[in-house]
Protein backbone atom coordinates (compact mmCIF):
# COMPACT_ATOMS: atom_id res chain seq x y z
CA UNK A 1 0.00 0.00 0.00
CA UNK A 2 1.25 3.55 -0.77
CA UNK A 3 -0.69 5.54 2.15
CA UNK A 4 -0.23 9.44 2.34
CA UNK A 5 -1.12 11.01 5.61
CA UNK A 6 -1.38 14.38 6.96
CA UNK A 7 -1.77 16.02 10.32
CA UNK A 8 -0.78 18.47 12.57
CA UNK A 9 -0.14 20.76 15.08
CA UNK A 10 -0.44 19.01 18.48
CA UNK A 11 0.69 15.40 19.23
CA UNK A 12 -2.86 14.58 19.19
CA UNK A 13 -3.51 14.65 15.47
CA UNK A 14 -0.27 13.65 15.16
CA UNK A 15 0.42 10.14 17.26
CA UNK A 16 -2.49 8.55 15.86
CA UNK A 17 -1.21 9.03 12.61
CA UNK A 18 2.27 7.59 13.52
CA UNK A 19 0.63 4.90 15.32
CA UNK A 20 -1.05 3.98 12.21
CA UNK A 21 2.12 3.79 9.93
CA UNK A 22 3.67 2.05 12.44
CA UNK A 23 0.63 -1.01 12.13
CA UNK A 24 0.94 -0.70 8.13
CA UNK A 25 4.66 -1.48 8.50
CA UNK A 26 4.22 -4.18 10.55
CA UNK A 27 1.47 -5.49 8.35
CA UNK A 28 3.30 -4.95 4.98
CA UNK A 29 7.02 -4.43 5.41
CA UNK A 30 7.19 -3.00 1.21
CA UNK A 31 4.55 -0.64 2.31
CA UNK A 32 5.60 3.42 1.15
CA UNK A 33 4.48 6.13 3.26
CA UNK A 34 4.61 10.14 2.85
CA UNK A 35 3.61 12.49 6.01
CA UNK A 36 2.82 16.18 5.04
CA UNK A 37 2.65 18.51 7.52
CA UNK A 38 3.90 21.96 8.06
CA UNK A 39 7.21 23.28 8.24
CA UNK A 40 6.23 24.71 11.88
CA UNK A 41 4.18 22.06 13.59
CA UNK A 42 5.19 19.69 16.26
CA UNK A 43 5.13 17.37 13.20
CA UNK A 44 8.34 18.99 11.90
CA UNK A 45 10.21 17.51 14.17
CA UNK A 46 8.76 14.16 15.21
CA UNK A 47 8.50 13.01 11.69
CA UNK A 48 11.77 13.11 10.35
CA UNK A 49 13.31 11.58 13.34
CA UNK A 50 11.15 8.43 12.29
CA UNK A 51 12.69 8.37 8.86
CA UNK A 52 9.57 9.00 7.27
CA UNK A 53 8.96 10.81 3.98
CA UNK A 54 8.08 14.26 4.95
CA UNK A 55 6.81 17.21 2.59
CA UNK A 56 5.14 20.76 4.03
CA UNK A 57 2.49 22.74 3.55
CA UNK A 58 2.11 26.43 4.55
CA UNK A 59 -1.38 26.94 5.94
CA UNK A 60 -3.24 28.60 9.10
CA UNK A 61 -6.43 28.33 10.78
CA UNK A 62 -9.83 30.48 10.43
CA UNK A 63 -9.61 33.78 13.29
CA UNK A 64 -13.01 33.06 15.61
CA UNK A 65 -13.48 36.82 14.91
CA UNK A 66 -13.84 38.92 12.01
CA UNK A 67 -10.17 39.43 10.61
CA UNK A 68 -8.25 40.05 7.55
CA UNK A 69 -6.29 37.48 8.57
CA UNK A 70 -9.13 35.13 7.31
CA UNK A 71 -8.57 36.57 3.45
CA UNK A 72 -4.75 35.67 3.99
CA UNK A 73 -6.26 31.73 5.47
CA UNK A 74 -8.22 31.99 2.31
CA UNK A 75 -5.75 32.22 0.13
CA UNK A 76 -3.03 29.79 1.92
CA UNK A 77 -5.69 27.04 2.01
CA UNK A 78 -6.25 27.39 -2.10
CA UNK A 79 -2.74 27.63 -2.86
CA UNK A 80 -1.77 24.34 0.00
CA UNK A 81 -4.29 22.46 -2.11
CA UNK A 82 -2.77 23.34 -5.39
CA UNK A 83 0.71 22.24 -3.59
CA UNK A 84 -0.85 18.78 -2.30
CA UNK A 85 -2.28 18.21 -5.58
CA UNK A 86 1.31 18.34 -6.87
CA UNK A 87 2.51 15.40 -3.96
CA UNK A 88 -0.34 13.54 -4.74
CA UNK A 89 0.47 13.19 -8.78
CA UNK A 90 4.15 12.66 -7.58
CA UNK A 91 3.82 10.34 -4.76
CA UNK A 92 0.30 8.55 -6.34
CA UNK A 93 -1.13 7.19 -3.14
CA UNK A 94 -3.48 4.67 -3.08
CA UNK A 95 -5.11 6.11 0.13
CA UNK A 96 -4.76 9.58 1.52
CA UNK A 97 -5.77 9.49 5.65
CA UNK A 98 -6.24 13.02 7.53
CA UNK A 99 -5.56 12.96 11.25
CA UNK A 100 -6.96 16.44 11.87
CA UNK A 101 -5.65 19.94 12.26
CA UNK A 102 -5.65 22.56 9.10
CA UNK A 103 -2.74 20.59 7.00
CA UNK A 104 -4.77 17.90 6.69
CA UNK A 105 -8.10 19.70 5.33
CA UNK A 106 -5.65 20.95 2.46
CA UNK A 107 -4.47 17.11 1.24
CA UNK A 108 -7.49 15.49 1.68
CA UNK A 109 -9.66 17.75 0.17
CA UNK A 110 -7.73 17.68 -2.37
CA UNK A 111 -7.23 13.79 -2.67
CA UNK A 112 -10.77 13.65 -2.89
CA UNK A 113 -11.36 16.37 -5.83
CA UNK A 114 -8.75 13.98 -7.91
CA UNK A 115 -11.06 10.86 -7.24
CA UNK A 116 -8.24 8.94 -4.48
CA UNK A 117 -9.98 7.29 -1.79
CA UNK A 118 -9.90 8.98 1.91
CA UNK A 119 -10.45 8.53 5.52
CA UNK A 120 -10.23 10.56 7.96
CA UNK A 121 -9.88 10.42 11.84
CA UNK A 122 -11.71 11.68 14.82
CA UNK A 123 -9.79 11.62 17.94
CA UNK A 124 -12.28 13.34 20.37
CA UNK A 125 -15.54 13.10 21.44
CA UNK A 126 -16.05 16.64 20.01
CA UNK A 127 -15.30 17.30 16.28
CA UNK A 128 -13.02 18.97 14.52
CA UNK A 129 -13.15 22.36 12.43
CA UNK A 130 -11.48 20.51 9.82
CA UNK A 131 -12.38 17.18 9.71
CA UNK A 132 -16.27 18.59 10.17
CA UNK A 133 -15.00 20.24 6.54
CA UNK A 134 -13.74 17.49 5.08
CA UNK A 135 -16.66 15.17 6.28
CA UNK A 136 -18.53 15.89 3.37
CA UNK A 137 -15.95 14.90 0.80
CA UNK A 138 -14.09 11.68 1.76
CA UNK A 139 -15.43 8.05 1.51
CA UNK A 140 -15.13 7.07 5.49
CA UNK A 141 -14.84 8.42 8.66
CA UNK A 142 -13.22 6.59 11.67
CA UNK A 143 -13.90 7.45 15.35
CA UNK A 144 -12.48 6.72 18.64
CA UNK A 145 -15.62 8.03 20.83
CA UNK A 146 -19.61 6.74 20.11
CA UNK A 147 -20.86 10.87 20.90
CA UNK A 148 -18.78 11.66 17.82
CA UNK A 149 -20.90 9.68 15.27
CA UNK A 150 -24.30 12.18 15.13
CA UNK A 151 -22.05 15.02 14.84
CA UNK A 152 -20.78 13.18 10.45
CA UNK A 153 -22.83 11.59 7.81
CA UNK A 154 -24.20 8.70 9.59
CA UNK A 155 -23.20 6.26 6.52
CA UNK A 156 -19.41 7.28 6.24
CA UNK A 157 -18.69 6.59 9.90
CA UNK A 158 -16.90 3.73 11.40
CA UNK A 159 -15.54 3.20 14.87
CA UNK A 160 -11.88 2.29 15.15
CA UNK A 161 -10.79 3.85 18.08
CA UNK A 162 -7.55 5.31 18.55
CA UNK A 163 -4.22 3.91 17.05
CA UNK A 164 -1.73 4.95 19.39
CA UNK A 165 -3.76 2.42 21.82
CA UNK A 166 -2.33 -0.24 20.11
CA UNK A 167 0.77 0.71 20.62
CA UNK A 168 0.34 0.41 24.28
CA UNK A 169 -1.96 -2.42 24.63
CA UNK A 170 0.31 -5.27 25.03
CA UNK A 171 3.15 -3.20 27.42
CA UNK A 172 3.95 -5.17 30.01
CA UNK A 173 4.88 -4.28 33.84
CA UNK A 174 8.57 -4.44 34.21
CA UNK A 175 9.50 -3.01 37.05
CA UNK A 176 10.15 0.53 35.54
CA UNK A 177 9.59 2.48 38.67
CA UNK A 178 12.11 1.40 40.31
CA UNK A 179 14.20 3.93 38.23
CA UNK A 180 12.41 6.75 40.25
CA UNK A 181 13.41 5.08 43.68
CA UNK A 182 9.70 3.77 44.26
CA UNK A 183 8.36 -0.34 45.31
CA UNK A 184 6.84 -1.86 41.87
CA UNK A 185 4.70 -3.72 44.90
CA UNK A 186 2.89 -0.35 46.37
CA UNK A 187 0.12 1.08 44.44
CA UNK A 188 1.31 4.36 42.64
CA UNK A 189 -0.74 7.29 42.00
CA UNK A 190 0.52 9.13 38.32
CA UNK A 191 -0.33 13.16 38.50
CA UNK A 192 1.09 14.15 35.32
CA UNK A 193 -0.82 17.60 33.54
CA UNK A 194 0.79 16.24 29.64
CA UNK A 195 4.28 17.29 28.36
CA UNK A 196 4.49 20.57 28.95
CA UNK A 197 2.59 20.29 32.52
CA UNK A 198 -0.11 22.33 33.41
CA UNK A 199 0.02 24.59 35.86
CA UNK A 200 -3.21 24.19 38.35
CA UNK A 201 -2.51 20.78 38.76
CA UNK A 202 0.69 21.36 39.42
CA UNK A 203 -0.45 23.77 42.10
CA UNK A 204 -2.73 21.40 43.74
CA UNK A 205 -0.16 18.53 43.92
CA UNK A 206 1.99 20.87 45.40
CA UNK A 207 -0.37 21.72 48.45
CA UNK A 208 -1.74 18.32 48.14
CA UNK A 209 2.41 17.03 49.23
CA UNK A 210 2.17 17.41 52.58
CA UNK A 211 -0.61 14.76 52.98
CA UNK A 212 0.32 12.36 49.93
CA UNK A 213 3.74 11.96 52.57
CA UNK A 214 1.56 10.63 55.28
CA UNK A 215 -0.20 8.07 52.54
CA UNK A 216 0.89 3.96 52.47
CA UNK A 217 0.30 4.50 48.84
CA UNK A 218 2.71 6.23 46.62
CA UNK A 219 3.03 9.27 44.42
CA UNK A 220 4.98 9.89 41.04
CA UNK A 221 4.31 13.62 40.16
CA UNK A 222 5.34 14.87 36.56
CA UNK A 223 5.70 18.76 36.89
CA UNK A 224 6.78 19.07 33.40
CA UNK A 225 9.88 20.49 32.16
CA UNK A 226 9.65 24.37 32.30
CA UNK A 227 7.96 23.72 35.38
CA UNK A 228 10.48 21.68 37.75
CA UNK A 229 13.04 24.35 38.53
CA UNK A 230 10.44 26.89 39.75
CA UNK A 231 8.72 23.88 42.02
CA UNK A 232 12.20 22.36 43.12
CA UNK A 233 13.18 25.69 44.40
CA UNK A 234 9.71 26.19 46.18
CA UNK A 235 10.30 23.03 48.13
CA UNK A 236 14.38 22.93 48.45
CA UNK A 237 13.62 23.37 52.43
CA UNK A 238 11.12 20.48 52.46
CA UNK A 239 11.77 17.14 53.04
CA UNK A 240 10.03 14.87 51.26
CA UNK A 241 8.90 11.01 52.41
CA UNK A 242 10.49 8.09 50.46
CA UNK A 243 7.10 7.64 48.58
CA UNK A 244 6.54 10.68 47.06
CA UNK A 245 8.69 11.10 43.97
CA UNK A 246 8.93 14.53 42.03
CA UNK A 247 10.73 14.13 38.31
CA UNK A 248 10.41 16.94 35.54
CA UNK A 249 9.21 14.65 32.52
CA UNK A 250 9.40 10.80 31.43
CA UNK A 251 11.01 10.24 28.17
CA UNK A 252 9.60 6.70 27.62
CA UNK A 253 6.03 7.30 29.71
CA UNK A 254 3.70 4.16 28.15
CA UNK A 255 6.50 2.44 29.51
CA UNK A 256 5.58 3.05 33.14
CA UNK A 257 1.92 3.00 32.62
CA UNK A 258 1.27 -0.61 33.45
CA UNK A 259 3.25 0.29 36.92
CA UNK A 260 0.58 2.60 37.28
CA UNK A 261 -2.55 2.18 39.61
CA UNK A 262 -4.28 5.70 39.07
CA UNK A 263 -3.43 8.55 36.44
CA UNK A 264 -4.23 11.96 37.78
CA UNK A 265 -4.13 13.95 35.04
CA UNK A 266 -5.97 15.89 31.30
CA UNK A 267 -8.51 14.46 28.90
CA UNK A 268 -6.61 14.30 25.90
CA UNK A 269 -7.31 11.72 23.08
CA UNK A 270 -4.03 10.61 23.62
CA UNK A 271 -4.19 9.77 27.16
CA UNK A 272 -7.69 8.11 27.03
CA UNK A 273 -6.82 6.21 24.18
CA UNK A 274 -3.64 5.06 26.60
CA UNK A 275 -5.62 4.91 29.87
CA UNK A 276 -8.80 2.69 28.35
CA UNK A 277 -6.30 0.30 26.25
CA UNK A 278 -4.65 -0.64 29.83
CA UNK A 279 -7.32 -0.41 31.89
CA UNK A 280 -6.36 2.03 34.33
CA UNK A 281 -8.26 3.75 36.98
CA UNK A 282 -8.23 7.68 36.21
CA UNK A 283 -9.22 11.01 37.92
CA UNK A 284 -9.33 13.33 34.51
CA UNK A 285 -9.01 17.24 34.96
CA UNK A 286 -10.05 18.64 31.35
CA UNK A 287 -7.97 21.36 30.16
CA UNK A 288 -10.50 24.27 29.69
CA UNK A 289 -8.20 26.22 27.49
CA UNK A 290 -9.18 23.92 24.71
CA UNK A 291 -11.48 24.37 21.46
CA UNK A 292 -14.91 23.60 22.43
CA UNK A 293 -14.17 22.27 26.05
CA UNK A 294 -13.61 18.83 23.95
CA UNK A 295 -11.74 17.40 27.32
CA UNK A 296 -14.89 17.80 29.31
CA UNK A 297 -16.75 15.58 26.83
CA UNK A 298 -13.64 13.13 26.59
CA UNK A 299 -13.73 12.77 30.14
CA UNK A 300 -17.51 12.38 30.43
CA UNK A 301 -17.32 9.45 28.62
CA UNK A 302 -15.25 7.46 31.14
CA UNK A 303 -17.18 9.02 33.50
CA UNK A 304 -20.76 7.59 32.46
CA UNK A 305 -19.21 4.07 31.98
CA UNK A 306 -17.88 4.56 35.50
CA UNK A 307 -13.94 4.22 34.13
CA UNK A 308 -13.04 7.38 35.77
CA UNK A 309 -14.09 10.83 38.10
CA UNK A 310 -13.94 14.41 36.90
CA UNK A 311 -12.95 17.55 38.18
CA UNK A 312 -13.11 20.39 37.03
CA UNK A 313 -9.87 22.54 36.57
CA UNK A 314 -11.66 25.41 39.06
CA UNK A 315 -12.69 22.81 41.73
CA UNK A 316 -8.84 21.16 41.56
CA UNK A 317 -7.32 21.67 45.23
CA UNK A 318 -4.62 19.95 47.18
CA UNK A 319 -7.24 19.00 49.44
CA UNK A 320 -9.73 17.80 46.85
CA UNK A 321 -6.86 15.89 44.44
CA UNK A 322 -5.96 13.87 48.00
CA UNK A 323 -9.50 12.81 48.76
CA UNK A 324 -9.57 11.56 45.14
CA UNK A 325 -6.79 9.79 45.09
CA UNK A 326 -7.87 7.64 48.27
CA UNK A 327 -11.02 7.54 47.39
CA UNK A 328 -8.99 4.87 44.50
CA UNK A 329 -5.77 3.75 46.32
CA UNK A 330 -7.81 3.14 49.71
CA UNK A 331 -9.93 1.11 47.88
CA UNK A 332 -8.74 -1.70 46.02
CA UNK A 333 -12.59 -3.02 45.08
CA UNK A 334 -13.00 0.33 43.57
CA UNK A 335 -9.84 0.63 42.22
CA UNK A 336 -10.47 -2.79 39.78
CA UNK A 337 -14.17 -2.05 39.18
CA UNK A 338 -13.18 1.98 37.52
CA UNK A 339 -10.32 -0.63 36.10
CA UNK A 340 -12.56 -3.28 34.56
CA UNK A 341 -15.26 -0.33 33.18
CA UNK A 342 -11.99 1.55 31.48
CA UNK A 343 -10.50 -1.76 29.69
CA UNK A 344 -14.08 -2.54 28.58
CA UNK A 345 -13.88 0.65 26.44
CA UNK A 346 -10.48 0.60 25.37
CA UNK A 347 -9.09 -0.85 21.86
CA UNK A 348 -6.44 -2.34 21.57
CA UNK A 349 -6.58 -3.45 18.05
CA UNK A 350 -7.31 0.40 17.06
CA UNK A 351 -4.82 0.74 14.33
CA UNK A 352 -5.84 -2.52 12.99
CA UNK A 353 -9.33 -1.71 12.73
CA UNK A 354 -8.11 1.79 11.12
CA UNK A 355 -6.22 -0.43 8.53
CA UNK A 356 -9.33 -2.16 7.28
CA UNK A 357 -11.05 1.19 6.74
CA UNK A 358 -8.36 1.63 4.74
CA UNK A 359 -7.78 -1.42 2.67
CA UNK A 360 -11.97 -1.28 2.40
CA UNK A 361 -12.17 2.05 0.83
CA UNK A 362 -9.25 1.23 -1.56
CA UNK A 363 -10.90 -2.10 -2.57
CA UNK A 364 -14.07 -0.13 -3.28
CA UNK A 365 -12.98 2.48 -5.52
Amino acid sequence: MRLMISGGGTGGHIYPALALIDALKAHDPEAQVQFVGTHRGLESRIVPERGIDFKTIKIQGFKRSLSLQNVKTVYLFLKSVVTARKYIKTFKPDVVVGTGGYVSGAVVFAASQMHIPTVIHEQNSVVGVTNKFLSRFVDKIAISFESARSQFPEQKVVMTGNPRAQQVANIKKTGALAQFELDPEIPTALIFGGSRGAARINAAAVEALPELDKRDYQTLFVTGQVHYDKIKDGLSATALAPNVKIVPYIKNMPAILPEVAVILGRAGATSIAEITALGIPSILVPSPYVTNDHQTKNAQSLVNAGAAELIKESDLTGATLVAALDRLLQSSTHREAMAANAKKLGMPDAADQLLHVLESVVKSH
